[in-house]
Order: C-alpha cells, then sequence, then structure tokens
C-alpha cells in the first residue's frame, strides 16, 4: 500500500468501525465518479448527491453498504450500464 493510500484509509477506517470493508469501496467509487459526492450525514446517516444537468439526486440510507448499493443501483439506471459500480465483495449474511 503506498503512502497516500494509507493516508486516506486510516481516518476513514476512525469513520467506519462497523463497516470496515466498505473503506475500499468508498475509494474505488470515489475514484470512477469524482462528481459524486459522498459523506456522513445527520443523525448517523450516510448520504449521497449525485449531480444532474437539471438539478440533482440525493439519497440516504443508514449504513455505508445500503448507500453504496444504492448509488449503484441509481447509476446503472442512469449509465444504462449495470455492473459499472464497484462491488461489495463481503456481502453481509
Amino acid at each position: 500500500m503506498s503512502g497516500s493510500s494509507a493516508r486516506l484509509t486510516r481516518p476513514a477506517l476512525r469513520m467506519l468501525p462497523d463497516e470496515p470493508d466498505q473503506v475500499f469501496r468508498l475509494q474505488e467509487f470515489r475514484t470512477a465518479y469524482p462528481d459524486v459526492v459522498v459523506g456522513k450525514g445527520e443523525f448517523g446517516t450516510w448520504q449521497a448527491r449525485i449531480p444532474h444537468v437539471s438539478g440533482e439526486t440525493v439519497t440516504i440510507r443508514y449504513t455505508l453498504r445500503e448507500l453504496m448499493d444504492r448509488l449503484c443501483e441509481l447509476l446503472a439506471e442512469r449509465h444504462d450500464t449495470p455492473g459499472s459500480c464497484p462491488s461489495d465483495d463481503n456481502p453481509a449474511t
């Protein structure tokens, strides 16, 4: 792991104590979709804003895994390219 990746990952791990497996998925997503803003919301939620020419789509979920899954669905519909989103390598059981 390079130094810059380590610096990005460690703070993210502190933000996600219950979902450490989602840190790398979020990093891959941010690389693939730099225009989509993902961050902590209010009341322990995660939120994302997807910009559009005519406005934006905002989605909120309680876990980062749920938010990432929903973002992948929305972006697949928007771009008509299913499976183009970083996958969840460790799905919840």
